[in-house]
């Protein structure tokens, strides 16, 4: 079978090899699920930064990519009772955590220091797991075993496209319907017109904001503003251009703005938020920057006001988060901009670089030229593909 895997030496970023790979055997603890829906992380996109010049050489196989993804269980291991064979699911991509840690006690495994993600993290040296750009996962039965909530079945009317996209969704969640104390009548300033902003949006809507701010860049204008007022934003600056601090006051009012949700990861941005909040309010910072900040933050020492560091989700948030987008609260198809098979994985790579695309979604697209090489296999007869 076909995979995107990362290649590097020595841990550095690496970039990708589209290869063929041997479909992952299945141990007596462990899942496997056929690939239906994969979708792209700004999370993914270092790697392939990281070979446009060609400056990566690297010849040393880490792991198969792809930490968004949803399918149907065509194996399961011989010790595995929680799951069968047919069911539809996704993963929260968990594929390591050391259970005894203070956030494993309270169930954020994604907090655990020792975490190791799907597709994310350098998964074939410590854990033996799959990422999801590829046509079989593995879901590692020690995590199974561990965080039983690592995967979730797929309710019915959810299609795998959708599902596949929950990471941003549920991450969304956790930032401001866990983590700040957002209350309904309040406004709503969102940095970042990324899916982790775009969702952000949907769950300040969903929480009863009255005016919700989209914060982007002239690039932005075309295809992403528009997107943003679909799913719930009330304004849209467009920061190359405006006041941004101006502009929002303007339109919220100091003493209504109690929450900024940072997406961006731009130091300027988390200036601006705390200029504009009002006191005693939230920054949530979700989006991640590299850089030393060249600002003076005594501010949120002289007004109250917080800077909530955020990371991830916990099975609180994949639960609410599964049930919204179920019952259409939730809206995912208007993020869904592309939808290719792996096999034109550049492509979509290109679009969310350029972006073109907010929401890229890769389906296994090799199965003619597998015809040609291995004969038939298809459901259920070809388990023993699997050794």
């Amino acid at each position: 079978m076909k995979a995107l895997a990362r290649y590097c030496d020595h841990g550095e970023f690496g970039g990708y090899h589209y290869i063929d790979v041997p479909a992952p055997i299945c141990g007596p603890d462990d899942v496997i699920i056929r690939l239906k829906a994969a979708a792209i992380c700004g999370a993914d996109m270092k790697h392939w930064f990281a070979d446009l010049e060609g400056s990566n050489t690297s010849q040393t196989f880490n792991s198969i990519r792809g930490h968004e993804f949803a399918g149907i269980i065509v194996k399961v291991g011989e010790n595995v009772t929680a799951w069968q064979v047919g069911q539809r699911v996704v993963s929260d991509n968990s594929g390591n955590a050391c259970g005894v840690c203070p956030a494993c006690e309270q169930g954020d495994f994604m907090l655990c220091e020792q975490k190791a993600g799907l597709g994310l993290d350098n998964n074939v040296q410590f854990f033996g797991g799959t990422g999801g750009f590829t046509k079989y996962a593995k879901i590692p039965g020690n995590i199974l075993k561990l965080h039983p909530r690592a995967l979730w079945e797929i309710p019915e009317g959810v299609k795998y496209e959708e599902a596949a996209v929950l990471d941003p969704v549920a991450n969304s969640y956790n930032a401001i319907a866990q983590q700040s104390k957002l209350l309904p009548g309040q406004d709503v300033v969102v940095f970042g017109t990324g899916p982790l902003g775009l969702f952000a949006v949907q769950v300040a809507r969903i929480m009863g904001a009255v005016n919700i701010v989209m914060v982007g860049l002239a690039e932005d204008v075309e295809t992403r503003f528009p997107i943003a007022r679909e799913v719930g934003a009330t304004h849209c600056v467009n920061a190359s251009s405006e006041d941004v601090v101006a502009r929002c006051l303007e339109i919220c009012g100091r003493d209504n703005l109690g929450l900024v949700v940072e997406c961006s990861g731009a130091n300027i941005a988390l200036k601006q938020a705390l200029e504009m909040l009002r006191p005693n309010g939230e920054v949530v910072r979700v989006g991640m920057g590299f850089k030393p900040l060249e600002f003076s933050i005594n501010v949120i020492t002289e007004w109250n006001k917080s800077i909530i560091g955020h990371m991830a989700y916990d099975s609180t948030s994949w639960r609410e988060c599964i049930r919204l987008i179920q019952s259409g609260a939730l809206k995912i198809q208007p993020m869904i901009t592309h939808r290719l098979g792996l096999s034109q994985w550049k492509e979509g790579f290109a679009a969310m670089a350029d972006k073109s695309a907010v929401k890229v979604v890769m389906h296994y697209d090799e199965e003619d030229r597998e015809l040609k090489e291995f004969g038939e296999l298809d459901y259920p007869d070809d388990y023993d593909f699997f050794a």
